[in-house]
């Protein structure tokens, strides 16, 4: 018996090790990507798709260890099925313009949709969330500090080491000053709303708000514009829902505190230069104009309405689109500039319905765990990526976020967090009184 009890303990103990392992590696697999550029290139694709692969293996092994499998369903399951299965038809009947693009862009959104099951499976307990919720914080804050470190001293190179192959406008670890702005929207809410919460001390409320404004400084000293706008677009409905549940002064307080810190760094290292570029259209940086966006934007329509069904295929934008341009550049257009758009593109009506459906349930799922959000940590995370992700679909419009593996694995990430069950909370042990004593249960009977 002794022996059958250490071998029961000694298989929950690697039970636990390999489900820490799975939680830790994919939200170190989030991580990753914005380091390595946005994930864009060859070498960070495999990393991330492969890394996925082995995290779901070890899921499967742990589950092998408990003896069951144990799958916590997520209403946003079937819209991500009913999606895999579209691109499937794409593959199957040969619908793509560029089949291996096509099938290239599935096994990404595979490994997306990878990191979104298993995040399901393994975040389930508060304190997970506290620490992840740390975490990401700290990380936000230090690759805002790194690109204003960078930004002061840049000569042009990623790391100061790596030229770009295509130039751009680097900021941060990214080559487009826009898909830091959407990192830096998804990762915001969350020191934010620490912040304006009662789930840590006051010092760590005070240290949250200022990691947020440093972060939100970088979207402004950045240049996009797009990011502005999400950045605005997130704060109103953080305002909205703090008018609406009446939050007092302490709450006040620390919006204030956050507010005054964001201004001092737009005015002590914005200046001038910042409020040129928030009042021109045009740009000296090597990037798209606006008025070839909205010419961009009226071919891609133009390509809906030849395929409107099926589109032309998942990732096969660059192929198509030439031959429906009709302006002229000497810019590559790979991507839309319009998330949306593209979506439509590539997958038709079918796909940006289904993408409609998916956010449907994302938000009505949210909604309802956001409640006492000051209190409740299943709240203040569901509240912290509803800001961050309704941010990215505002910038979603005007550029194209989404298609950057980086910022569109984290994305997925969230949503799926958002619209899980709530986290299981500790159960606290009861005091017992000084006339009261504690039944020792034999460890045969102990559940």
């Amino acid at each position: 018996m002794a022996i059958e009890n250490i071998a029961a303990a000694n298989g929950r103990f690697s039970s636990s090790q390999v489900g820490s392992i799975v939680l830790y590696g994919t939200f170190g697999l989030l991580m990753f990507g914005p380091a390595a550029f946005g994930a864009v290139e060859p070498w960070s694709i495999f990393i991330v798709e492969a890394g996925a692969t082995l995290l779901l293996l070890l899921w499967v092994a742990r589950q092998w260890l408990d003896g069951e499998l144990k799958i916590r369903w997520n209403p946003l399951f079937l819209p991500m099925l009913a999606f895999g299965f579209l691109i499937l038809l794409q593959v199957t009947f040969n619908v793509s313009a560029y089949r291996h693009d096509t099938i290239s862009g599935g096994l990404l959104y595979c490994a997306y949709a990878i990191l979104c099951f298993l995040a399901g499976q393994v975040l389930i307990r508060g304190s997970q969330a506290r620490k992840l919720a740390l975490v990401f914080s700290i990380y936000g804050a230090a690759l805002a500090a790194f690109a204003l470190l960078q930004g002061v001293s840049s000569n042009g190179k990623l790391y100061w080491i790596r030229q770009p192959r295509l130039g751009g406008w680097i900021y941060g670890p990214y080559v487009n000053h826009n898909h830091y702005a959407g990192l830096m929207e998804l990762l915001i809410p969350i020191p934010l709303v620490l912040s304006l919460t009662h789930l840590a001390r006051s010092n760590q409320r005070i240290t949250a708000a200022c990691a947020a404004a440093l972060m939100a400084g970088t979207i402004f000293l950045s240049g996009s514009r797009g990011g502005m706008v999400a950045l605005v677009a997130e704060l109103a409905v953080l305002a909205f829902v703090l008018i609406k549940q009446r939050r007092g002064w302490r709450t006040a307080l620390t919006m204030g505190i956050f507010l005054l810190l964001l201004g001092g760094i737009l005015t002590w290292l914005g200046g001038e230069e910042l409020s040129q570029r928030m009042t021109i259209l045009e740009t000296p940086h090597s990037e798209v104009s606006n008025s070839m966006r909205l010419q961009i934007d009226r071919d891609a329509f133009h390509m809906f309405l030849r395929r409107p069904v099926l589109g032309w295929g998942l990732g096969a934008f660059p192929v198509a689109y030439p031959q429906f341009r009709t302006f002229y550049t000497n810019f590559f257009v790979n991507e839309a500039h319009n998330d949306y758009l593209q979506l439509l593109v590539e997958t038709g009506a079918l796909g940006f319905g289904t993408m409609v459906w998916f956010l449907v349930v994302l938000y009505r799922q949210a909604v309802k765990k956001v409640g006492n959000w000051t209190t409740d940590i299943s709240g203040a995370v569901t509240l912290a990526c509803l800001l961050g992700l309704s941010g990215i679909l505002v910038h979603s419009a005007v550029d194209f976020n989404l298609q950057v593996p980086a910022n569109a694995a984290l994305f997925y990430v969230l949503c799926t967090v958002a619209s899980s069950d709530p986290f299981v909370q500790p159960v606290r042990k009861r005091r017992l009184a000084p006339t009261q004593t504690e039944t020792v249960l034999p460890a045969s009977e102990v559940v």
